[in-house]
């Protein structure tokens, strides 16, 4: 009986720990060709796609984005309210690390075309995008049911 009560809880804790959580006062930033480093669509990590930033947002297609790389796991995939999109952590970010170490929570997504260099207009554009530091949730480990807004999507594709 004892045993049977430890597996019951060890199985409960596991669950718990694979569910989605969400992640509060993040800070949320975005990025693409012409402020890449260097410049064009290139990332540091491939997860399934090459080295080439991307993705529609879908679970099945979500969108490139950076991080510190303490922050989240390489290949993670998460879920973003602001935006409506899936988004998996490909790429590494050097204002992402500053702020990390400074306890400072910091995405930064992929926007844009990965063959054009959209020039200052999309740094514009992305500027515009970005909401207050610190005001955004995140969820990790997400379900495939949240609903993506395939209309922002021509903010991020074009």
């Amino acid at each position: 009986m004892l045993f049977a009560a430890i597996a019951t809880i060890a199985s409960l804790a596991v669950s718990a720990s694979a569910s989605c959580t969400k992640m509060g006062f993040m800070t949320h930033t975005f990025y693409g060709y012409p402020d890449n480093s260097p410049a064009g669509p290139a990332i540091a990590h491939d997860c399934g796609r090459g080295y080439t930033a991307g993705g529609t947002g879908t679970y099945s297609d979500p969108l490139t984005f950076a991080s510190a790389t303490s922050e989240f796991s390489r290949c993670e995939i998460i879920y973003d309210p602001y935006t409506k999109k899936y988004l998996r952590m490909e790429d590494e970010c050097e204002q992402c690390e500053t702020d990390w170490s400074n306890g400072i929570r910091h995405i930064d997504v992929w926007t844009g075309s990965t063959t054009v260099n959209g020039g200052q207009d999309q740094i514009n554009c992305e500027n515009a995008l970005t909401p207050a530091e610190r005001s955004q949730t995140i969820v990790r480990r997400p379900d495939s049911t949240y609903p993506v807004d395939s209309e922002f999507s021509t903010l991020f594709l074009k």
